[in-house]
């Protein structure tokens, strides 16, 4: 099968490295089928896309919705990288897969707005439920109408891209999980994710503004008690459907 290409976000070594290893682990791919790319090291090459089956991006500190006179200069021009391929990904309907930070690369590509204001999330499980559009997608086939998934992230898409689908919700957050067009896919929620990824990024992002660094002891604890399986399945079909 073609290759997968993982675009990944984070500066930190440990972080990408933990992040590879689960989208590996969870997508039941092996290092040969896939080609990783990590944003940081330097400035994204021309790619081809023709020789990818799709394309999965990970998340990372940055936020799109960063003012751009404060973005720290190395995640400015990562996040310029990707959104310079999207609109190439979006005409060409090109399965792609957004995880947390990919959710606000897809939403500002398809002029959504994305900030703060309203629908972040603290580090830990929520609930997440499967809306009637969702339950017809050939990714959620199969899976429970509600399900538990492992979020932590300060910005979110706050309204529904015009011609977006909504596939997953939350109370917290209301936009889970979207798809463009037929193929084009995001979700807030970490779909690689497991307590034991969780723990090891609380360690590692504990002075990023996402929670006071005394509280990452408890905050690992309580990943660590989630038993969190279904988002894992939407990582495996992706792959499943797009790299036959």
């Amino acid at each position: 099968m073609s290759k997968f290409l993982i675009l990944q976000l984070r500066p930190e070594d440990e972080a990408a490295d933990e992040e590879f290893d689960a989208f590996l682990a969870r997508g039941g791919l092996a290092e040969d089928q896939v080609e990783r790319i990590r944003l940081d090291q330097a400035p994204l090459r021309a790619v081809s896309l023709d020789q990818y089956a799709g394309v999965i991006v990970g998340g990372g500190p940055g936020c799109v919705s960063d003012d751009p006179a404060d973005k720290d200069p190395l995640e400015t021009r990562i996040e310029a990288d990707i959104m310079a391929l999207m609109p190439e990904i979006l005409a060409r309907d090109m399965p792609y897969l957004g995880c947390c930070y990919g959710m606000g690369i897809l939403g500002a590509a398809l002029g959504a707005p994305v900030g703060k204001g309203r629908y972040g999330e603290a580090i830990g499980g929520v609930d997440c439920t499967v809306t009637e559009e969702g339950a017809r997608d050939p990714l959620l086939a199969g899976l429970p109408v509600q399900f538990r998934a492992l979020v932590g992230h300060k910005e979110a898409v706050e309204d529904l891209p015009e011609g977006a689908v909504h596939l997953v919700a939350s109370a917290p957050c209301p936009f889970q999980m979207i798809r463009a067009g037929e193929n084009v896919y995001a979700t807030q929620f970490h779909p690689e994710a497991r307590g034991e990824n969780f723990a090891q990024r609380i360690e590692i992002y504990k002075h990023r503004g996402y929670f006071a660094p005394q509280d990452a002891a408890a905050l690992s604890e309580t990943v660590l008690a989630e038993a969190i399986t279904v988002p894992e399945r939407i990582l495996h079909t992706f792959v499943s459907r797009y790299g036959a």
